[in-house]
């Protein structure tokens, strides 16, 4: 594999305009609560990666990318728009600045330099969530910035700073058990556990890194599986044929892999009729 087919992204199968996906029957207090976030936004100008319109029908949460690893000026207005529209929440996707690699390339940031980068995105994403009649709901990292937090103190601790420095007390979205979220919480922010419902997972509960077999879940039924596994016992199969802890508030659904809005409207109706209750964690 070429460094570039590990930075790759998978292409996206055109589909036809997708409406809104209803609750099923009536709202139980009782039944079991998960967000479905999705990273929106992923365009650069005239080129667009995701189908944020139609995903946004499907979605309670909207992880828009702020121009670091993807997305420009317009897209994030565009993506802000229609999310504030559909009563969707909008979170800041922050990410290392490499538009190039889309952001998925490990990079070495010092701390400080890394904090004013995370708050200059979410800066950024702010104004266009503000003149929507919408606001910065949560912060989510991402690519390598994502799995770097999980085990790096100083990484972890430059986002949490980023975001503090922003202002607000914004929730932080990442792996249960990883440094992000333990830094969030020593910050005094809240911190939300994230689980994917199309990638692979290993034996210590992080995500297999992309450049590996197994890294995406494409087949369908697998996705829904995994992602009922999450929902209603909190765990996932790894690859080794063992199974892992993945209680979380949010569940994340990709939107740059094939028929991925298909594969995440099947995925809410799957939880709707399994009495999972689809809402953002944020008010």
């Amino acid at each position: 594999m070429t460094q570039r087919d590990e930075w790759a992204v998978d292409p996206v199968t055109p589909v036809g305009p997708v409406g809104p996906v209803g609750p099923v029957g009536p709202v139980d207090d009782t039944a079991p609560v998960i967000d479905l976030n999705a990273d929106l936004g992923e365009g650069f100008g005239r080129w667009e990666l995701t189908h944020d319109e139609a995903l946004l029908s499907v979605v309670s949460s909207a992880n828009v990318a702020c121009g670091f690893h993807a997305g420009d000026p317009s897209t994030m207005r565009r993506v802000c728009a229609q999310a504030a529209e559909r009563g969707v929440a909008i979170g800041a996707q922050v990410a290392y600045r490499d538009l190039a690699g889309f952001g998925r390339r490990p990079m070495e940031v010092p701390e400080d330099e890394l904090a004013d980068e995370i708050a200059y995105q979410i800066g950024a994403l702010r104004v266009f969530a503000e003149s929507a009649g919408a606001r910065v709901a949560y912060v989510k990292p991402h690519g390598a910035l994502y799995n770097r937090a999980v085990h790096d103190e100083g990484q972890a601790r430059a986002v949490v700073s980023g975001v503090l420095l922003a202002g607000g007390e914004l929730p932080v979205l990442g792996l249960p058990g990883s440094l992000l979220l333990g830094a969030a919480e020593e910050a005094g922010l809240p911190a939300v556990a994230e689980a994917f419902a199309d990638r692979g997972y290993t034996a210590r509960g992080t995500l297999v890194p992309r450049r590996e077999p197994g890294a995406v879940i494409h087949e369908p039924d697998t996705v829904v599986s995994q992602a009922l596994g999450i929902a209603l016992r909190g765990s996932v199969a790894t690859g080794d044929g063992g199974e892992v802890a993945a209680g979380a508030r949010s569940l994340c659904v990709h939107g740059d892999t094939p028929g991925a809005v298909a594969l995440a409207r099947r995925v809410r109706q799957a939880l709707a009729e399994a009495g999972v209750r689809i809402e953002a964690f944020t008010p």
